[in-house]
């Protein structure tokens, strides 16, 4: 059915403001040419969409319908345009990032801070997520980008990109202290109370990974969700937590907590900012992703 789809758009407006008048005005175009459009409509179509009323019009059983439709259709397409917009101007529109709690805690936070203070038009939206979670909803469309933790299983046609390192270390309380300042043996491990995240994150993988080259299993007597949690059970003394040195630092500063010293220590991993590079990236994302390089590269000041 070829109708001129400028029909529907005029459809749209008089069943929004339910009033030939003011969807006029609306349109910048004039009474008789709306109430053309609409006979047209209804021809076409070969039934009555309006009931004219003393005052304005009101949808018949079919144009509810149709409406119904037309209303989708059409705001996904202002929708669109506002994308485009968006897409187009470097310091407005909004942005979705996808990030685990430790990758916002220990990089992403600060960084929107000052990016904020920057570019206050742009409006930033964080899908708090752990990072196999994180790609997909990258591959989904879902975030412009994400801040992962290697490692990380990606596409030839995803990029990452690293931005700090981190690492991994094994601390306890004060009821372990006869193995401070010890060199250890990483089989020493598996005759201790292991505090470990549960199993489907990046860090737990990698830590396994690690160990199991050394011929060591992990057999934990508690997983948690969280790795504020596991220094939470370290600083209790129930067990030797296995967890990224940053989220344990306030308590080794304070004593409360000690790293164990092993022979090799856990190689350095890294945040990165990963993204698809077959989707295309508004210009406020452009524009963070640029930022966060930039600030990533520089010296750090102590």
């Amino acid at each position: 059915m070829d109708i001129n789809l400028e029909y529907y758009k005029i459809f749209y407006f008089v069943a929004r403001h339910q009033s030939i008048t003011l969807a006029a005005e609306a349109l910048s175009i004039s009474q008789p040419a709306v109430s053309q459009a609409v006979k047209h409509l209804e021809n076409a179509l070969r039934c009555v969409l309006f009931l004219r009323m003393s005052r304005g019009v009101r949808l018949t059983r079919e144009g509810e319908m149709l409406f119904s439709y037309v209303q989708k259709g059409y705001e996904m397409i202002l929708s669109g345009e506002k994308k485009l917009a968006e897409m187009q101007d470097p310091e407005s529109g909004e942005i979705c990032i996808g990030a685990s709690d430790m990758t916002l805690q220990f990089y992403l936070l600060p960084h929107l801070e000052r990016f904020h203070e920057r570019y206050p038009r742009i409006r930033v939206a964080v899908t708090n997520a752990p990072t196999p979670e994180t790609l997909r909803h990258l591959a989904g469309g879902r975030i412009d980008f994400g801040i992962v933790s290697t490692p990380v299983c990606t596409r030839n046609h995803v990029k990452l990109i690293p931005v700090r390192a981190i690492s991994d270390v094994f601390v306890a309380g004060r009821k372990f202290s006869e193995l401070e300042g010890r060199k250890l043996c990483w089989s020493v491990l598996s005759g201790l109370p292991l505090i470990c995240l549960e199993g489907n994150t990046s860090t737990r993988s990698y830590v396994e990974g690690f160990l199991k080259k050394q011929g060591v299993s992990l057999t934990p007597e508690f997983e948690l969700a969280t790795s504020d949690m596991l220094v939470q059970f370290a600083v209790r003394n129930l067990g030797v937590a296995s967890v990224v040195e940053d989220f344990a630092r306030q308590y080794l500063d304070s004593g409360e907590l000690f790293k164990l010293q092993f022979g090799d220590g856990i190689p350095e991993r890294q945040f990165c900012i990963v993204l698809d590079e077959q989707m295309p990236m508004s210009a406020a994302a452009g524009r963070l992703v640029e930022f966060l390089e930039t600030e990533s590269a520089r010296p750090v000041v102590s």
